[in-house]
């Protein structure tokens, strides 16, 4: 019997720093988020990240925080509900981090006598640190409690037809209602050495402004392709003209050289380039979250202003809408109907 594990990211279970510090600590210690020996990863996080960080993310995670819980989770359980009735097969729904966590997802599905799991990780892109990592957990937890299930996955969806259109269409409805001098891709940030990581020829990537534009059968691990592919694909759908656009990327740590140009320091340049009117589109993630809500909506809006800026509108993500989820619908309906 066939069945799908949709998967997210995750968030803490609640905006205080105790429990910020649980999960930022899960998160962190990933060997595919920072990957380093886990000597050196132990002494970074717990030696020194996690003994300021926590306070200062749990107030942001406050700004963001809803009644019913963390936007992540709480969008990402509304997505789930409106998916399930459209498919003829067992869906359930976990968090990389925190929960609901992937074996109670699978156990789940076993329970209702799933042997056969296409897992789902809710990224359009891929990277080490979002698919790979998914990949990786739910096979540890396959090995150890379900050794009887078969795994396949749903490749990075960032160029797919229905993907692309959910995402203009998204656009066009917001931009209609204001009069915008720029559109801003902000895609989430990566160290460079994960992009050269990926690479499946050990050559190819440069990230020098022009390997993302050659052909290779390195795209397609390629965070830093796909990224340009989405915004390219988008703009063609939306016909917006060369020079009213730009694609940036968002949060880094401090201490590597991260995926450029970065998106505060853009967006706080754009009012002394006469961008007073700025929207910004966060694509690399599907479900409105801290990096959406509080780092983009609040904090870049009030740098934006802060330089000049005049308007500001945060697009959100693709979210629970209507099409999105017909559109997940249809992948998974798609992918069940395979013998």
């Amino acid at each position: 019997m066939k069945g799908v594990l949709l998967v997210n990211l995750g968030s803490p279970e609640s905006p205080t720093p105790k429990d910020v510090k649980v999960y930022l600590d899960e998160f962190l210690m990933d060997k595919y988020v920072i990957d380093v020996p886990f000597l050196l990863r132990a002494l970074l996080v717990r030696g020194i990240i996690l003994q300021s960080r926590p306070k200062k993310s749990a107030a942001a995670y406050a700004k963001v925080w809803s009644e019913e819980g963390s936007p992540l989770v709480v969008i990402s359980k509304r997505m789930f509900e409106k998916v399930k009735p459209q498919v003829d097969i067992p869906v359930s729904l976990a968090m990389r981090y925190g929960n609901p966590s992937i074996y109670s997802g699978l156990k789940e599905l076993a329970d209702k006598g799933v042997t056969e799991v296409l897992l789902f990780p809710l990224y359009p892109h891929h990277a080490m640190s979002s698919t790979v990592t998914v990949l990786d957990k739910a096979e540890e937890i396959r090995k150890k409690h379900f050794p009887e299930m078969k795994f396949s996955s749903i490749p990075a969806f960032y160029n797919q037809t229905e993907y692309i259109q959910n995402l203009a269409d998204l656009i066009k409805i917001h931009l209609e209602k204001f009069d915008f001098d720029h559109l801003l891709f902000s895609y989430h940030g990566l160290p460079e050495r994960h992009i050269r990581k990926t690479d499946i020829t050990k050559s190819h990537c440069k990230i020098d402004g022009s390997c993302c534009n050659t052909p290779s059968p390195a795209h397609e691990f390629c965070y830093r392709h796909q990224c340009y592919e989405t915004t390219k694909l988008v703009i063609e759908k939306l016909g917006i003209p060369e020079g009213k656009y730009s694609q940036t990327f968002q949060s880094r740590l401090a201490g590597d050289k991260w995926l450029e140009p970065y998106t505060d320091v853009e967006i706080n340049k754009m009012p002394e380039h006469g961008i007073k009117k700025l929207a910004v589109v966060t694509p690399a993630f599907v479900a409105d979250c801290l990096e959406t809500l509080e780092e983009i909506a609040m904090e870049a809006n009030h740098q934006f202003k802060e330089h000049g800026g005049e308007e500001f509108m945060a697009i959100p993500c693709l979210n629970d809408s209507d099409d999105w989820c017909k559109t997940v619908s249809n992948w998974i309906n798609k992918w069940a109907s395979k013998k």
